[in-house]
């Protein structure tokens, strides 16, 4: 698939997930909350972050992983609603400053109407690509990414960016959807299994050699838990649509994997 193909489908495909208009494939059941603690936030963590910012597309916890500081600069690739930007506002303090970069213009809406109703001043967030972020030069001490790098059609671009934008010493906390061995065909094939973050995920040692390729240091991966929560009776389309593109008797378990990437520049 062409890359700017792949980003308009995308586009179009989280701009009606933003509006309440579809499904995500994962973990958009009656209660988002539940599912946000099943992948490693804390009560305490939730109920510092707006409600309406939880739409259940994470797939980790990437702001544990950051050990975010007060008066930190913090990156947040692919940030959706706001999710963990406000969860990192939180940590980093009112010195503290948090942007957040998507490409679909519904998800930057709603991101900042939340900010707006809940009143939280450091952050901002940021019409933007991954590949191409408006965000300058070595200015940020954390990239943080939660689901969104495996939507990406030009990886190795996402991770150069990273470097640029990073300050020397600056660190990488990701959380984000790998393989431990190819898809089937048809899976391979699908768009709903794009969009559902799995046909374009990257194989576990592909990824990590990404991530080296572009110049970061003290590249550690590690694989948390399989990544479905997509249960055999989903009646969200993209879900059904993944399950579908399996083989009998197979398991997305066998295929797919949540990762921690970590990094240094």
């Amino acid at each position: 698939m062409k890359t700017e193909e792949a980003k308009k489908i995308v586009r179009h495909a989280y701009g009606k997930i933003a509006q309440g208009k579809d499904g995500c494939g994962c973990g958009c059941g009656p209660d988002p909350r539940a599912f946000a603690r099943s992948i490693g936030y804390s009560e305490e963590e939730l109920n510092a972050i707006p409600d309406e910012a939880n739409l259940a597309l994470s797939c980790g916890n990437p702001t544990a992983l950051a050990s975010l500081k007060k008066g930190e600069t913090v990156l947040d690739l692919g940030s959706g609603a706001g999710f963990d930007c406000f969860l990192a506002a939180d940590r980093v303090g009112t010195t503290g400053r948090i942007i957040g970069v998507d490409m679909t213009a519904e998800m930057i809406e709603r991101a900042r109407e939340n900010a707006r109703k809940n009143r939280i001043e450091n952050v901002e967030f940021r019409i933007g690509e991954i590949e191409s972020l408006p965000v300058a030069d070595n200015s940020v001490d954390v990239v943080i990414s939660n689901c969104v790098i495996n939507l990406s059609p030009d990886k190795q671009k996402v991770f150069q960016e990273i470097y640029r934008v990073l300050k020397p010493g600056g660190r990488v906390a990701i959380s984000d959807i790998a393989l431990n061995k190819t898809l089937p065909e048809k899976l391979q094939k699908s768009m709903d299994a794009y969009v559902g973050c799995i046909s374009g995920a990257l194989l576990v040692e592909e990824y990590k050699r990404s991530v080296e390729s572009s110049g970061l240091k003290e590249v550690k991966i590690t694989s948390k838990a399989t990544s479905s929560c997509i249960d055999a009776d989903t009646k969200d389309p993209i879900g059904r649509a993944i399950l579908d593109g399996l083989e009998d008797g197979q398991s997305l378990d066998e295929y797919a994997v949540s990762i921690y990437i970590e990094a240094r520049k």
